[in-house]
C-alpha cells in the first residue's frame, strides 16, 4: 500500500479545512452560468447530467415511481438486501433536507419539503475518493467518469470514507447468495459481472452503454415512462442537451463547500 494512515487522515483533514475555511455553504448556478466554469482547455466528451427535480416529484405525487433505481439495479446486478445495514445502491433516493444538509430551513419551499431525491455518484471533477485509493481500484477516466475496478479492491474502505455523498457500498457478503424470496432471479444481467465479498462498488454512468451509443439504464428508463426528469450529456459540448438545460435553468449541485464540483446537477 502507498498510503499510510497519516497521510490518509491528512488527505481527509485537507478536504475538510476547504469546506470549512474556503468554501461557500451554497451554490445557486444561474441560467449560463456554467458556460464560463467549462474547461477550455478540456478535450473529448465530458459526461454530465441534470436532474429536473419539479418533474419527478410531480410523478410521483401522481404514482410512486422508481423505474430508474429498477433499471439501474437490474442491468447491474444489484440485489435487493432487504436490510439497510448492508444495503447496496447504485441510484437511491434520499429525502431533500438529507440530500441538501444545511439549506433546510423553516420556509423551505413546501414543493420540496420532506420529498424524496434521486441520489447516486456525483462523478465529481475532483473526486476524493480517487486521491485516497492505495491500489488505483477506483479512477477517473479522462470523460470524467469515475470507474471502479474491483479486481484491484482490496476493501479498504476508505473511497467510502472520503466521499462526503455516501454514493458508495461494501460487499459485506457475497452479493451472489441474496435472499432468493427477494431475488429470484438473480444475476438478472449475465453479461455484466457480479462483484464478490469486500469489494466497494457504486454508479459508473454506464459505460458500457455509452459504449454503444446509448444513454445510461436510469435516463433510458425515465425516457420511456415519459417523465424526463434525468437528463444525460456532454459538457464540454455547448449544443449538448445538459449545456442548453443549464443554459435554461436555475440549478445546484451537492455540497459545493467542498470544491468537488461534481457533475450531477439539481434542478429544484
Amino acid at each position: 500500500m502507498d498510503l499510510n494512515r497519516r497521510e490518509f487522515i491528512k488527505t481527509i483533514g485537507i478536504a475538510s479545512a476547504l469546506g470549512i475555511l474556503g468554501g461557500k455553504g451554497f451554490e445557486l448556478l444561474l441560467p449560463g452560468e456554467l458556460d464560463a466554469k467549462v474547461l477550455t482547455e478540456s478535450k473529448g466528451k465530458q459526461w454530465a447530467m441534470v436532474i429536473d427535480m419539479p418533474k419527478c416529484i410531480q410523478k410521483n405525487q401522481k404514482e410512486p415511481c422508481k423505474e430508474c433505481i429498477t433499471s439501474c439495479h437490474t442491468i447491474h446486478n444489484v440485489p435487493d438486501l432487504a436490510d439497510p445495514k448492508v444495503e447496496l445502491k447504485w441510484i437511491w433516493k434520499e429525502k431533500y433536507e438529507n440530500t441538501f444538509p444545511g439549506t433546510h430551513h423553516e420556509y423551505t419551499n413546501e414543493a420540496v419539503h420532506g420529498k424524496d431525491f434521486i441520489v447516486l455518484c456525483n462523478h465529481c471533477t475532483n473526486p476524493p475518493c480517487v486521491r485516497v485509493c492505495p491500489t488505483k481500484a477506483t479512477w477517473q477516466r479522462p470523460d470524467g467518469i469515475v470507474m471502479m475496478d474491483w479486481h484491484r479492491c482490496i476493501g479498504c474502505r476508505f473511497c467510502m470514507a472520503a466521499c462526503p455523498y455516501g454514493a458508495r457500498s461494501f460487499n459485506w457478503g457475497d452479493p451472489r447468495k441474496c435472499p432468493p424470496d427477494k431475488n429470484p432471479n438473480f444475476p438478472t444481467n449475465m453479461a455484466y459481472p457480479t462483484r464478490s465479498k469486500g469489494v466497494v462498488e457504486k454508479c459508473t454512468f454506464c459505460p458500457e452503454l455509452l459504449a454503444k451509443g446509448e444513454l445510461p439504464a436510469c435516463v433510458q428508463a425515465c425516457e420511456k415512462i415519459k417523465v424526463n426528469a434525468l437528463i444525460f450529456g456532454d459538457l464540454s459540448d455547448p449544443e449538448s442537451v445538459v449545456r442548453q438545460v443549464l443554459r435554461e435553468k436555475y440549478t445546484i449541485r451537492r455540497k459545493p463547500e467542498l470544491g468537488t464540483a461534481p457533475k450531477v446537477f439539481y434542478i429544484i
